[in-house]
């Protein structure tokens, strides 16, 4: 698939026209230029990822369909009016990934570990609980927060099981993902340098990237569980 350098207007164009026409009748009669911009945001997505493997290692990149599932959900409206990508991390090695949402109004990058496994999110608290102070230290930092601004992310309300409720990083331990979001305007996404500047915020993530993998691969005590 070619690769496709910025965003158009046209796409969002079309976003906008599906949130006031979200039924089946309507896309389905306009379903020919929808497919012509699924085509080229993916080949945007691909080049999102090609920017990346230039310092990552990506295992896949993912677009989700349009379609949605409405089965136990109290919207009934079929479609989604954005368009969402995912970019996983190598494997075992080095865990997390990105994500990129694109929509009128709604765009944002996100990152980090938004659903670990239960195995990865007690090892990574009891990592807290030992020592935090790295941790704090690299999101912390002032080239990543003026991007991505605080960690974020679902927490348990006071400790979890196991976990002293007054523990001094409690803060962080309560945590049940460990991510990342930077908002976006219309203005950014369109623009001919949101290429680079995708990039350039997913740059800046790597220190804590690097810190979690250390973490991920590794026991309390240093050593290489791979």
């Amino acid at each position: 698939m070619a690769v496709q350098t910025t965003i158009s207007k046209e796409a969002f164009d079309f976003l906008r026209q599906l949130e006031k026409n979200n039924n089946k009748e309507w896309f389905e009669a306009n379903k020919k230029t929808f497919k012509k911009h699924e085509t080229a945001v993916k080949g945007f997505y691909e080049a999102v990822k090609d920017k990346l493997n230039h310092h990552d290692e990506i295992e896949k990149m993912k677009m989700f369909r349009i379609y949605r599932d409405v089965r136990f959900s109290k919207d009934k409206t079929p479609y989604k009016t954005h368009f969402g990508g995912s970019f996983s991390r190598l494997g075992s090695h080095l865990r997390g990934g990105y994500y990129l949402h694109l929509k009128p109004g709604g765009s944002f990058l996100a990152t980090g570990f938004w659903d670990p496994n239960k195995e990865d999110l007690f090892r990574i608290r009891k990592e807290l609980e030992m020592d935090a102070s790295e941790f704090r230290k690299v999101i912390g930092q002032k080239s990543l927060k003026s991007i991505w601004g605080e960690l974020k992310g679902d927490t348990v309300k006071t400790a979890p099981k196991g976990f002293d409720k007054n523990h001094p990083d409690i803060d962080l331990i309560k945590y049940q993902q460990f991510i990342f979001t930077r908002d976006l305007t219309d203005a950014e996404v369109l623009s001919d340098s949101f290429l680079d500047e995708v990039d350039k915020s997913y740059r800046a993530i790597r220190p804590y990237f690097n810190l979690m993998s250390d973490i991920l691969t590794t026991n309390l005590n240093g050593e290489s569980i791979l």
